[in-house]
């Protein structure tokens, strides 16, 4: 769009702010600050007006044009703090505010580590930008030594993503990852050492398993290994060097006691517990960070950190028992990707120390705790979303619907009593707004994310159709509402607003005329399409015939005109989906007039231009089945034309009485036949 090219939005744009279009004309165009829940000066090249109004959530925005044309744009604010918090001043193995916790993000290394999750360096770059963005502490940016690919990326990102500078003196750390030998670790500083802030990620394995299986080697010598590879970092200039023990969690905790009091004489300034294979559960995990951090020499000197797998579903529930006990990094990705069953959510361990950090993890839940217990992050919740989204994109892997947070269905609600809930009072099922997490919900689904199915119940049905500008008298939605349930029950993924109104059209049939109430076709590329069908009559008897046709729609369109009796021209057939999709609502138009042989054929004049016309009636229908939706729309049609016929020969006959017997006639109608009694 030409607009998006002006220099108001380029200039913006360059801000870190978050562009929210809510609506959009000729006339405006609205910037909405993410971080103030400011609106900036419109342009006066795009508006002659323009005024304000705001309260504490939402700010609303009035544009005049020069044709004195209102239009009205609501940009909602984010429910809680949208800035980014202040953090401590960053210092290699050290939190000048002991309730601080850093994390850690190792979607690019860990997370690339998917099956079939491989991005390229440019998507790389940008998923640490909105990292950046994010306010992440440290950003593993990969493995260098894996390809000459991965190195240049890692690099790229060091040099571009660890260079920029925010407003508030942030600056995230470019994190490289190696195995505990020199010529990774050479590798992995030329990667990230243009970073302001470089760090080097180094490991070896401690269980007994893997030093006996995979290392071939004693205790003493993985000891000797991991000192080594410490030592060579420091000797390249890193002052800012992590060190894990993998399988941490199936090591014998004395002799890690040992092989991390080691390391941190070495340098060591993070020492990382990864639970590598997800083995442990909650109180196991933060038991051993207890444990570390009262046994290791030198504990006080470094920062505990954990990296939790998720083979057992337990991954963000190890990561903040970690924290409980004194973790202050926390390792994890966005959506949770990683080898096999994944890491720990980013956005799950956010998340849950924004809303539970300052009550549930002090003294009074865990003896091993430190500081006083009102654990806070710096991440600015409103990039997890487009995060989110944009890591999924790249790496296609979708999240599950039912993730946390994150999944497609976190904020929708499709239970009558839970939508009941959300329109009173939508911290009632929400302990989280999706606008916190940047996911802007406005009026969609009723703003609360409702999502209408077979579970809804009519208040929820009802409220979505005042919001559509329907008013419905109470016949007329219990009507709507028993079709609303029938399509429900089989279509899959939700009714949307098309589908409601669609449903609302096909509401249009005379009370007490004809109804279909029973449809069955056969068709197919051998055999004769054949239809039966059943129909409840005006007098509520229900009649019945077979009949065959060229297709399964010909099929019953002569059935019900041999149940119904009339003779008519189909004009006009139209078929249509509502939304996307196999299971999508269909609607169908038909267009019929009365045989040029009918009785009740008499043709009108149009009173401008003199000439004749024969009145045509129109009908639709609306069915997850195309011939349902056939059927209905005929038979809407039909009792439109049978209603029209009627009255048409009830003023004959009027006219006709009033000339000849000024008593007038008696009307008697018998199953759509007008007889005159004298």
């Amino acid at each position: 769009n030409p607009l998006l090219q002006h220099s108001f939005y380029r200039h913006y744009q360059q801000h870190d702010i978050i562009i929210i279009i809510m609506k959009f004309n000729p006339y405006a165009l609205i910037a909405l600050s993410a971080f103030t829940c400011e609106a900036f000066t419109v342009p006066s090249s795009f508006r002659s007006g323009v005024s304000t109004s705001s309260s504490r959530h939402t700010k609303e925005l009035v544009i005049s044009s020069g044709s004195n044309r209102r239009e009205s744009f609501k940009a909602f604010a984010l429910k809680g703090n949208v800035e980014r918090k202040a953090r401590p001043k960053y210092v290699p193995g050290h939190i000048d505010d002991p309730d601080y916790v850093r994390i850690f993000d190792t979607t690019l290394r860990d997370g690339e580590q998917s099956p079939g999750a491989t991005l390229t360096s440019d998507e790389k770059l940008e998923i640490a930008q909105n990292l950046a963005r994010l306010g992440v502490d440290i950003i593993e940016a990969g493995f260098p030594i894996a390809s000459p690919d991965d190195f240049a990326a890692v690099q790229q990102i060091a040099n571009v993503v660890g260079n920029k500078v925010f407003d508030d003196g942030y600056v995230p750390v470019i994190c490289g990852l190696s195995r505990a030998n020199e010529r990774d670790i050479q590798c992995a500083w030329d990667a990230v050492k243009g970073a302001k802030l470089p760090r080097i990620h180094t490991f070896i394995a401690t269980s007994p398993i893997h030093m006996e299986s995979k290392l071939k080697k004693t205790p003493d010598e993985v000891i000797g290994i991991a000192v080594n590879a410490v030592k060579f970092a420091r000797s390249l200039g890193c002052d800012d060097i992590e060190f894990s023990p993998e399988d941490a969690g199936r090591s014998d905790p004395e002799f890690l006691y040992r092989v991390l009091s080691e390391v941190i004489e070495a340098g060591a300034t993070t020492l990382n517990i990864p639970d590598t294979t997800g083995w442990n559960m909650p109180w196991e995990f933060g038991g051993l960070i207890g444990k570390l951090r009262a046994n290791v020499k030198g504990a006080d000197k470094v920062i505990f950190s954990t990296h939790c797998q998720n083979d057992l579903g337990l991954a963000t529930a190890n990561s903040l028992a970690g924290a409980l006990n004194g973790a202050r990094q926390l390792e994890c990705t966005i959506n949770g990707i990683g080898e096999r069953a994944g890491n720990a959510s980013l956005e799950e361990v956010v998340m849950s120390l924004a809303l539970k950090g300052s009550t549930n993890f002090g003294p009074d839940a865990c003896d091993n705790t430190m500081g006083s217990g009102n654990l806070y992050t710096a991440i600015n919740p409103v990039y997890i979303h487009p995060t989110s989204r944009m890591v999924s994109e790249y790496t296609g892997m979708k999240c599950q619907p039912h993730k946390a947070i994150v999944g497609a269905n976190a904020f929708q609600h499709e239970s009558g009593i839970h939508q009941d809930g959300m329109i009173k009072n939508k911290s009632t099922y929400e302990i989280m707004s999706p606008e916190s997490i940047g996911l802007m919900r406005g009026d969609a689904q009723s703003g609360a994310g409702i999502v209408l199915g077979k579970h809804s119940g009519r208040n929820a049905v009802n409220t979505r159709l005042r919001e559509l500008g329907y008013e419905l008298d109470s016949d007329k939605l219990n009507a709507v509402f028993e079709r609303f349930k029938q399509v429900a029950e089989r279509k899959k993924g939700g009714i949307e607003d098309e589908d409601l109104e669609a449903l609302v059209s096909d509401q249009g049939a005379q009370a007490g005329m004809w109804e279909v109430s029973g449809l069955q076709v056969t068709t197919g590329m051998s055999g004769i399409p054949t239809a039966t069908v059943q129909m409840t009559g005006p007098d509520g008897i229900e009649r019945f015939t077979a009949t065959t046709g060229t297709g399964p729609v010909d099929a019953v369109y002569k059935a019900i005109d041999s149940i119904v009796g009339l003779e008519v021209d189909l004009t006009d057939y139209a078929l249509n989906s509502v939304t996307d999709g196999i299971q999508a609502l269909a609607t169908t138009r038909v267009v019929l007039k009365n045989k040029i042989s009918s009785d009740a054929n008499i043709a009108e004049v149009n009173v401008q231009t003199g000439d004749e016309f024969i009145r045509q009636f129109s009908g639709t229908g609306s069915d997850t089945d195309i011939v349902v939706s056939s059927a209905r729309a005929y038979t809407q049609a039909l009792n439109k034309m049978i209603a029209w016929n009627l009255r048409r020969q009830a003023e004959s006959v009027k006219e006709e009485s009033t000339s000849i017997n000024p008593i007038g006639d008696a009307i008697q109608v018998n199953e759509g036949h007008v007889q005159r009694v004298v």
